[in-house]
């Protein structure tokens, strides 16, 4: 689903040396995005087609409530992918924590049929560069046609590899 119609990477920030700006100013340039990965708890097939339409808005919501950018979310029944750009002062895990706690809430309290969802404790998180951005939101809106060809598992095994981030695989999937 695409949240964002426009986006802007990075931001420019000036910090000048004295209060009234009359020191020389130094110019910061800075961009944080993320790809993001949340498993439903024991990757049980909890998100139906129907419930996703309205919870990839509101995890974009949080999001923004929150001082991050959503440049995509999607996924299928048992996990999400987030591409978000995240501001400095806000930490991955921190993040994680206000979009998960979040959104299970409001599943609970919104859909009384859905009481038993939940989010792995576990995420993957991984630095999306702007080069990438264009593949990475097409990849992220072909979830469901991806995992008809790879597994969840296959996919983050090979991610973990490529971005060198070491494992040990009995504690991955619970």
């Amino acid at each position: 689903m695409r949240i964002a119609r426009r986006f802007n990477a990075g931001s420019l920030i000036r910090r000048c040396g004295s209060p009234e700006g009359t020191a020389e100013c130094t110019y910061v340039l800075r961009q944080r995005l993320f790809s993001l990965r949340l498993s439903t708890k024991e990757r049980r097939p909890q998100i139906s087609p129907a419930l996703s339409e309205r919870l990839w808005p509101f995890l974009g919501g949080i999001a923004r409530k929150n001082g991050m950018k959503t440049v995509e979310i999607g996924g299928v029944e048992d996990h999400v992918h987030l591409l978000l750009s995240l501001p400095s002062t806000l930490a991955i895990a921190k993040a994680l924590q206000l979009v998960k706690g979040g959104s299970s809430k409001w599943v609970h309290e919104s859909f009384p049929e859905h009481r038993l969802f939940g989010w792995q404790e576990k995420y993957g998180a991984f630095g999306v560069s702007v080069s990438l951005l264009d593949k990475t939101i097409e990849y992220i809106r072909n979830q469901r046609e991806h995992h008809q060809r790879v597994t969840f598992q296959a996919e983050f095994l090979a991610l973990l590899k490529k971005h060198r981030i070491e494992y040990d695989e009995r504690y991955l999937w619970d």
